[in-house]
């Protein structure tokens, strides 16, 4: 942002776009807070719901996949469909804060997986 002739930049309107920046990012992260996102597996049988962010809000389980001689079975299902919906909150974060984050010469952390057991 050079003025024409060569001139300095026009701090003005730089902090002028930092500012809108500022204002973009916080509206995004607001909608993120109250975002749901939904994950699944078990071709529905588990359905998890987490925050945009990435708090677990609820739980689903079909009683067909409840067997108490196979607790193993529903803990992995639980466990994928947590995963599920994490990796879908961070798309959605992604989303949103990825043009923001772009335009402050930075992009989004990996977030992994979130520090749930493999």
């Amino acid at each position: 942002m050079v003025q024409p002739g060569g001139g300095m930049p026009d701090m003005q309107q730089i902090l002028q776009q930092a500012q809108k920046m500022q204002e973009q990012l916080v509206a995004a992260q607001e909608e993120l807070a109250n975002a749901e996102v939904t994950g699944s597996s078990g071709g529905g049988l588990v359905t998890a719901t987490v925050s945009g962010s990435l708090e677990l809000k609820s739980l689903s389980i079909d009683p067909k996949v409840v067997d108490p001689d196979d607790t193993e079975t529903l803990s992995d299902l639980v466990v994928a469909a947590v995963r599920d919906a994490m990796g879908n909150a961070q798309r959605l974060t992604e989303q949103k804060l990825g043009p923001l984050a772009g335009g402050l010469g930075g992009g989004m952390p990996d977030l992994g997986n979130f520090g749930l057991p493999g």
